[in-house]
C-alpha cells in the first residue's frame, strides 16, 4: 500500500532526488493505471459500464506503457469473455501439431465408400454418435418429406441402413417424415425435436437408441416448447440439451429451453437483459460453458451475421443467464441462414448458407465460403483453397470425423444436392488425389426443380471408364492390405465356434487341414436353411460370416482391376453394424438368412 499512496508520503528522503526516486514514480504509475483499468472492468462486468450488449476495452499493454514506449497507435479490441481466455490457452496445444496445414476440398470418389448413399435432400440432419458412426435422418427432396436413417460407418467407410423398431403415441415405429428439425446426439442415443411435415408444425419428441436401433416417443414435463421449426441446439454435455429459437408458423422465437435427458424435464430459461432478436434457420454451438449462436433470418425477414454468447447454462457455475454480443476482429461471415458450425479441434469452421445481395432490389445469394472461428486468436479467418470447391447451398449438414469434414446434401434455390465432399487437410490421403489423375467421382445425386416446379432427375454421368487398381492405390495413398487391417472381425480360419459349428453338423472332430471345406460345407448348409431350421447356437456363427462376407466383397470390388462407378452396391446391410446375434429379434432371422444367401449366391 505504500506505493499506491498519494505524494512521496512514508518515502525516505534520499530516494526523493534521486534516479532511485524517478524509477518509484514510474513504477507507482503503473501500478495506479493498472488499478483503475481494472476498477473500470470489474464496473463494466458488474453492469454499471456502457448499456450497450458488447463493450470494448483498450489494449492493456498499450496503455500502461503509453507515457514511456513508442508503439503503432492501438485499435480497440472487442471484450472478450473469460472462457475465450481459457480456450486461447488450451488451443495452444491442439493447434501446435496442426500449424501449417492447409486445408483441401476433394470431391468424394465411389471408392471413398460402399453400401447405400443416401438420396439427395435439404433440412435433414447429421449428428456423430461416438466416434464410430454419422446418422442422417430426414429432410425435404421432390416435395417430400423424408423420414429415413442412413448411417455412416466410419471404421469400415460403409453405408448402411438399419431395420429400426418402436413405437410412438399414433402406433407408429418411429418419427413421421420431417424436415428442418434439431437433432443431438448423447452417448448412443439421437434425439431429435420438432420440424416440419406439410403444411404442420411439429411439437413431438423422439429418442433413437443407436445400441439396438430402437424408436422412442418420449414423455416429457415442466415447460414444454410450443411446435416450431429452424431451431437450433446443442448438447450440454452428456445429460442435457440446449433449444433456442425457430419458427411456429406465426412469429419469430428468441425463446431458450434446456432439456435433462434423464428426467425428461424441459425448463424455459429465464434470461436477463438484452437478448438476441428473435430468430430461425441459424445455428447454435456449445464451447466450453457458453453457448454460441450465429445468423439466422429474423422478423421481418431480415438474414443477420451476429454473433452472440449465452452463459449461466452449467449449474455448478451459479452464473446468470445472460446474453453477450460478440464483435471478433477479422473476416467475419456475411448475414445468412442455413448454414452449418461444425466443432473441430481448436477451432469451429462455418460452411455455405443463404444469404441476400442488392440494394435497391434484393435477391438471394447461396454461399460456398468456409470460414473459421479460430479458438486460439479468437478471431474470424477465411479458409482459402486452390481447388475445387463445392456448388453454393444452404440446409445442407456438415460431420466431423477425424480431422476430416463431410459434406451433405443441401439446396441452391434450384436444385436439391445428394453429392458428397471431403474437407482435409494437405497431408491426409484423400487430398493426395489432387495430384494425380482425375478421379472416378461418385455420380452427381442431384435432383432439379424447373421453372415451372416440377421436379426433373438430371441426366447421370457416364461411368464407363475404367481405373487400374495400381491406380487407385496411388489416388487412395493406402494399401488394400491396410484397409483390411481396420475390419475387427474374426478370420473365418481362426473363428473356432464357427469350426466347432461345422464339425458338429458333420457328426465328427474335422482335422486343421478341412477346415476350409467344413466352412464351405456349413455356408453350404445355411444356403439350404430355411428361417426355421436354423438352431438358436448358429446364429453367432452366421451373423459373423455374413459381416465377413460383405467385407471380402467390397474388398474385391475395390482391387477389381475393372472396377467402375456401376460396380457400387447399392445393398441395405441392415445387419451389418449389430455387434452380437444377442441384438437379433426373432423377425430379423429371415432376412438375416435371405441376405446371406444372395451374398453367398455373388
Amino acid at each position: 500500500m505504500l506505493l499506491l499512496s498519494g505524494n512521496n508520503v512514508g518515502l525516505p528522503g534520499a530516494l526523493k532526488s534521486s534516479k532511485l526516486h524517478q524509477r518509484f514514480l514510474f513504477l507507482r504509475e503503473i501500478l495506479l493505471s493498472k488499478k483503475r483499468l481494472e476498477l473500470k472492468i470489474d464496473a463494466i462486468r458488474a453492469g454499471q459500464g456502457p448499456a450497450s450488449s458488447y463493450v470494448a476495452v483498450p489494449d492493456i499493454i498499450a496503455t500502461l506503457c503509453s507515457s514511456r514506449t513508442r508503439s503503432a497507435p492501438s485499435s480497440t479490441t472487442p471484450i472478450l469473455p473469460r472462457y475465450f481466455s481459457e480456450l486461447r490457452s488450451r488451443g495452444e496445444a491442439e493447434r501446435a501439431s496442426e500449424r501449417g496445414r492447409e486445408m483441401h476440398w476433394v470431391k468424394a470418389e465411389s471408392s471413398d465408400f460402399s453400401g447405400n448413399l443416401p438420396l439427395p435432400r435439404s433440412g435433414h440432419t447429421a449428428v456423430n454418435v461416438g466416434k464410430s458412426k454419422v446418422i442422417f435422418f430426414g429432410g425435404f427432396a421432390d416435395r417430400r418429406f423424408l423420414d429415413d436413417i442412413s448411417v455412416y460407418d466410419i471404421e469400415n467407410k460403409l453405408w448402411f441402413t438399419p431395420d429400426c423398431t418402436g413405437s410412438g403415441s399414433d402406433g407408429q415405429a418411429g418419427p413421421s417424415p420431417r424436415a428442418f428439425h434439431v437433432a443431438v446426439a448423447i452417448d448412443c442415443n439421437m434425439f431429435i425435436f420438432g420440424g416440419r411435415s406439410g403444411s404442420k408444425r411439429l411439437g413431438d419428441f423422439w429418442m433413437l437408441d443407436t445400441d439396438i436401433w430402437q424408436w422412442s416417443e418420449l414423455t416429457s414435463y415442466g415447460d414444454l416448447p410450443s411446435p416450431r421449426e429452424f431451431a437450433a441446439a446443442s448438447a450440454i454435455g452428456n445429460r442435457k440439451i440446449v433449444m433456442h429459437g425457430g419458427w411456429d408458423g406465426k412469429k419469430w422465437l428468441s425463446d431458450v429451453y434446456i432439456l435433462d435427458t434423464i428426467s425428461l424435464e424441459w425448463m424455459e430459461l429465464s434470461v436477463s437483459g438484452s437478448a438476441p432478436p428473435p430468430r430461425c434457420g441459424h445455428s447454435a454451438t456449445m464451447v466450453e460453458k457458453r453457448l454460441l449462436i450465429f445468423g439466422g433470418r429474423g422478423g421481418g425477414g431480415p438474414i443477420m451475421g451476429d454473433l452472440w454468447a449465452l452463459k449461466g447454462l452449467i449449474e455448478e457455475e451459479n452464473e446468470t443467464p445472460g446474453w453477450t454480443q460478440l464483435k471478433l476482429p477479422g473476416q467475419a461471415p456475411s448475414p445468412r441462414c442455413g448454414h452449418t458450425v461444425t466443432s473441430g479441434g481448436h477451432y469451429l469452421l462455418l460452411f455455405g448458407g443463404h444469404g441476400t445481395g442488392g440494394w435497391l432490389s434484393r435477391y438471394d445469394i447461396y454461399h460456398n465460403d468456409c470460414i473459421i472461428l479460430d479458438r486460439v486468436s479468437v478471431q474470424w479467418k477465411l479458409l482459402t483453397t486452390s481447388n475445387e470447391l463445392p456448388p453454393p447451398r444452404a440446409y445442407h449438414s456438415m460431420a466431423c470425423i477425424g480431422a476430416r469434414y463431410l459434406l451433405f446434401g443441401g439446396f441452391d434455390g434450384k436444385s436439391t444436392f445428394g453429392d458428397l465432399w471431403w474437407l482435409v487437410p494437405e497431408d491426409d490421403s484423400i487430398a493426395k488425389r489432387l495430384l494425380s489423375a482425375p478421379p472416378d467421382i461418385l455420380p452427381e445425386s442431384k435432383s432439379v426443380t424447373t421453372l415451372s416446379g416440377s421436379p426433373q432427375s438430371l441426366p447421370k454421368e457416364s461411368q464407363t471408364e475404367q481405373s487400374p487398381i495400381l491406380e487407385l492405390q496411388k489416388r487412395l495413398g493406402i494399401s488394400i492390405s491396410s484397409s483390411k487391417a481396420q475390419v475387427n472381425l474374426v478370420d473365418e480360419m481362426e473363428d473356432k465356434e464357427l469350426h466347432e459349428l461345422s464339425s458338429r453338423l458333420a457328426g465328427e472332430t474335422l482335422p486343421t487341414r478341412d477346415q476350409v471345406a467344413c466352412i464351405q460345407a456349413l455356408r453350404d448348409h445355411w444356403r439350404k436353411s430355411s428361417e426355421r431350421s436354423i438352431q438358436l447356437q448358429e446364429l453367432g456363427p452366421l451373423l459373423r460370416d455374413y459381416q465377413r462376407l460383405i467385407i471380402h466383397k467390397h474388398l474385391r470390388i475395390v482391387s477389381d482391376s475393372q472396377f467402375t462407378t456401376s460396380n457400387l452396391p447399392r445393398e441395405d446391410y441392415r445387419f451389418f453394424h449389430l455387434k452380437s446375434a444377442s441384438q437379433l429379434r426373432m423377425d430379423d432371422i429371415p432376412k438375416l438368412l435371405n441376405e446371406y444367401k444372395q451374398l453367398i449366391s455373388n
